[in-house]
């Protein structure tokens, strides 16, 4: 049961992480969802949401029991890589200052997520 759950769990945060990482507008309207100025903190919100179905996926496999280490690198890369995203395709949408804060959160993010999975590598059992 412990697997269908976490299987059912993953497609779910995947599925919501797809549509919020894409934001329709067509959705965003017949949803009767808020509209805002841009989709970046939806499209963030969608790859957090995204690092964690990949999260419940590798513990559906039996990578871990729950998220741990292997869950904490999946949602570390997949959230700030859309941010990163967002910072290099649309940096205009961004103040100086603000650039300079995100891309200090992106780096510090993927940065401990790197390390984090160069650490996984080397402690694994050859």
């Amino acid at each position: 049961m412990n697997k269908i759950l976490l299987f059912a769990d993953a497609a779910i945060n995947l599925i919501l992480g797809i549509l919020l990482l894409m934001y329709p507008q067509w959705l965003v309207d017949a949803l009767g969802l808020p509209k805002t100025a841009s989709a970046f903190y939806p499209s963030v919100l969608g790859g957090v949401l995204i690092g964690i179905g990949v999260a419940l996926l590798i513990a559906h496999r039996g990578g871990t029991q729950g998220l741990g280490l292997d869950g904490a690198i999946a949602i570390n890369l997949c959230g700030a890589g859309v941010l990163a995203g967002w910072l290099i395709v649309s940096p205009q949408m961004f103040t100086i200052r603000g650039r300079v804060t995100l891309w200090t959160v992106a780096i510090l993010v993927i940065g401990i997520g790197l390390v984090e999975l160069a650490h996984r590598a080397r402690s694994r059992p050859r």
